[in-house]
């Protein structure tokens, strides 16, 4: 069976559970997801930034309204569980964790962890971080001895 972890920042949506699903054909795939909520990120300016970039600007406006701390972690919780649900109800092994504090000594500690063969980092673009080599995924390939694939999500933030 082919491993991955999957590292994600809000609930999947049926078009990402099949995209992760079906990269590998046939190939029966377990996924190992962590998941740290939108708001225990990058600081509100950056997302502000994001959301400008992408022509969004009622987004950026509503910044404000991401919920952060305790708050954020029930809204991770909620979306970790939906998102394990709908991965095992295509047929996939899936088990997983919130991140609480750095989402990349947590992501290198589940790849060792779990012998993952590859990890997946599926989210929104965040263009400000991406422009400087910042982002989970471009951080995480010197980091976790697997090849890493990035992958933007189906859905809004």
């Amino acid at each position: 069976m082919f491993r991955s972890v999957l590292m994600i920042e809000k609930a999947l949506t049926s078009a990402d559970v099949e995209f992760v699903t079906t990269l590998h054909g046939d190939v029966p795939v377990s996924f190992h997801v962590l998941l740290q909520p939108r708001g225990d990120q990058a600081d509100r300016l950056l997302r502000a930034i994001d959301d400008v970039a992408l022509g969004e600007l009622d987004e950026a406006a509503r910044e404000g309204d991401t919920p952060e701390g305790e708050e954020a972690k029930g809204f991770g919780e909620r979306a970790l569980e939906v998102s394990l649900t709908a991965l095992r109800a295509s047929g996939s092994e899936a088990d997983g964790r919130l991140v609480e504090d750095h989402p990349l000594d947590a992501l290198r500690s589940l790849v060792s962890e779990t012998g993952a063969d590859e990890v997946i980092v599926l989210t929104d673009p965040h263009y400000v971080e991406e422009f400087f080599h910042r982002d989970w995924a471009s951080r995480a390939r010197h980091k976790v001895g697997v090849p890493v694939l990035k992958l933007f999500s189906h859905s809004k933030a």
